[in-house]
């Protein structure tokens, strides 16, 4: 008996710099949850990753960017807190149509193969 198979591929893509890495998967992630809760902590709580890690992904990403992609915002009234500038959301919206675009291309590619 022959069943045919549909097969699909799978893949990652990260951005990086000669210093490591700028964007990924996590990365991005992040950025969204900041961007919902307006909060590095509560992201990362939201994430179930610690404090310490999400804010040295911060840093790494607003290191490696030529623009800020996150700030924070000094206490207050209703205390201090993070935001995406506008850098940050464009980088979301890039990542996430390079993805798209990957798949796409892969997609095409699998059709081709003949498994």
């Amino acid at each position: 008996m022959s069943s045919e198979k549909k097969y699909s591929i799978n893949s990652r893509v990260w951005i990086t710099t000669d210093d490591g890495t700028f964007l990924g998967e996590g990365r991005v992630e992040l950025l969204r949850q900041i961007q919902v809760f307006g909060s590095i902590s509560k992201a990362a709580k939201e994430m179930k990753m610690s404090y310490k890690k999400a804010w040295r992904l911060v840093n790494t990403m607003n290191e490696h960017s030529s623009d800020i992609l996150v700030a924070h915002k000094i206490g207050g009234t209703g205390g201090g807190g993070s935001v995406l500038t506008e850098a940050g959301v464009k980088s979301i919206e890039m990542y996430s149509k390079l993805v798209e675009e990957n798949k796409a291309f892969l997609s095409s590619k699998l059709s081709e193969l003949s498994l």
